[in-house]
């Protein structure tokens, strides 16, 4: 599952980039701040582009809350994990159903965490998707579903599906992955005229063809509590001694 993302990436750096595959801009009225390590848990905002608003991306906490739920966000959240969505049951799914047929999104980021076991040990990777300009880490588009809050605010959950043989081996005891979408399909997301069946089909088949690359991050770092994580130093490559694969 997904609970940690990154979004390194300057605004600037961001809108320029998506200008190549979408013809988006991020609102004026917000400020923009990226991160390296954002813990879905305190569900802090990502950063969405929704069905009705294609050329604009805004803010957006993390973990869908669903309309029964908007008049306390927090209870919800301390009672229901919708950081992400199973792509199997979203239209199933009470919490999700009624966005997955009309408030779909796409999230940004350019990196994300995933552990892998062995021996019983949890050793987390960091996973980006290199690119000639961005060899760190490209700005990539997650699949999403999203709700509206009160006062204008939303919320967002990632989708995630049944990992391909990559993140398989990365994320090697549940073996899900979020669905990072395939540049050619954005639109395709978030048109308003597809029916459950193509939704479905879309979300089998529609994970990027991009590499995607994984290196494993400081454990004892990555899962201290009451530390800031938000740090450059929170993706450094470690070597550990265990690990004979290399993503």
């Amino acid at each position: 599952m997904c609970y940690s993302t990154a979004l390194r990436k300057q605004r600037k750096e961001v809108e320029k980039r998506l200008y190549q595959e979408i013809n988006t801009e991020f609102e004026i009225d917000f400020e923009y701040t990226p991160y390296f390590h954002l813990n879905g848990f305190s569900h802090g905002n990502v950063y969405i582009i929704k069905m009705d608003e294609p050329d604009r991306i805004h803010p957006a906490a993390w973990g869908l809350v669903p309309d029964w739920g908007v008049h306390n966000p927090e209870v919800f959240w301390k009672k229901s994990n919708t950081l992400n969505a199973r792509a199997e049951s979203i239209f199933e799914k009470p919490s999700f159903k009624n966005s997955a047929n009309d408030k779909r999104c796409l999230i940004l980021s350019d990196g994300f965490y995933e552990p892998h076991h062995v021996g019983g040990v949890s050793i987390p990777h960091f996973c980006y998707q290199p690119s000639k300009e961005y060899p760190e880490g490209d700005l990539f588009l997650f699949a999403g579903l999203y709700n509206e809050l009160d006062n204008d605010l939303l919320s967002t959950t990632i989708i995630t599906v049944e990992a391909n043989d990559f993140f398989a081996e990365v994320h090697n005891k549940k073996k899900r992955m979020p669905l990072v979408l395939a540049y050619d399909l954005y639109e395709d997301w978030l048109d308003n005229g597809l029916n459950q069946s193509q939704l479905n089909e879309l979300m089998a088949y529609g994970f990027t063809n991009r590499d995607f690359k994984a290196h494993p991050i400081n454990r004892d770092l990555y899962y201290k509590k009451n530390v800031n994580t938000n740090i450059p130093e929170i993706i450094k490559p470690i070597d550990y001694p265990e690990l004979n694969t290399l993503f």
